[in-house]
């Protein structure tokens, strides 16, 4: 009964260590852009989505378009 224990607990030892080296190489896979790069892809992206406009999820609520209560 004992060395099934020391089994469990070094399959669970091998688990977590696989686990580690997964999540390692991903995190080295993601490329790491400059804040003004980012900056600059985010804005080209919410400008697809809005058509262009700058109303979007982070526009002041003086820049939107009024909304009929319905």
């Amino acid at each position: 009964m004992p060395m099934r224990w020391k089994l469990l607990g070094l399959a669970g030892l091998a688990g977590v260590a696989a686990t580690g080296v997964v999540v390692a190489r991903r995190r080295r896979a993601q490329r790491e852009y400059e804040p003004d790069e980012l900056r600059e892809r985010l804005h080209r992206r919410l400008a697809e989505v809005d058509g262009g406009d700058g109303a979007g999820p982070g526009a002041r609520a003086q820049d939107r378009a009024p909304v009929d209560p319905v």
